[in-house]
């Protein structure tokens, strides 16, 4: 089987079997719209101290959207909030790479599932449906931390 197919089937089993659907109690909740497509998320952030304790969503869009909050919550939910963040930098560098980033060892390692992102990166107008949990979940931990966090984000 091919990689590519492989990262297919990846995305859709994330989008068919959503991991951390449905929202729950949170330190603060952020509604996202990618205005280009339609898809939405609201999303919320729990914290204990910095130590993100659960990502939980409600949202409607398309497999590559859907799927990109399930595998935020499956890389994110446990980890302090310096790991989140090197996981959504080295996220964001995949995305933003226009399909010339061949994903190494180093980087399958820190992404896990997200790494199957990296053909979707080829299109621009994906790459937005990619993001969209990524960029609630930021501001969402800028919420949730406060004017400080703000400032460093």
């Amino acid at each position: 089987m091919k990689l590519e197919s492989m990262y297919q089937e990846l995305i859709l089993d994330h989008y068919k079997h959503p991991r951390g659907r449905g929202l729950r109690d949170g330190d603060a909740e952020v509604h996202h719209v990618n205005p280009t497509c339609g898809d939405e998320i609201t999303l919320r952030v729990k914290y204990d101290g910095e130590t993100l304790t659960d990502v939980s969503y409600e949202g409607q869009g398309c497999s590559i959207s859907q799927a990109g909050a399930s595998i935020l919550n499956e890389l994110l939910v446990g980890k302090e909030l310096g790991e989140a963040r090197k996981i959504q930098e080295t996220f964001l560098e995949l995305m933003q790479s226009k399909g010339k980033m061949e994903p190494d060892e180093a980087m399958e390692e820190v992404l896990e599932d997200a790494v199957a992102f990296a053909g979707v990166s080829k299109y621009p107008a994906r790459v937005k449906c990619a993001l969209l949990s990524w960029m609630a979940w930021k501001d969402a931990t800028a919420q949730a931390l406060g004017d400080a966090e703000r400032k460093t984000a």
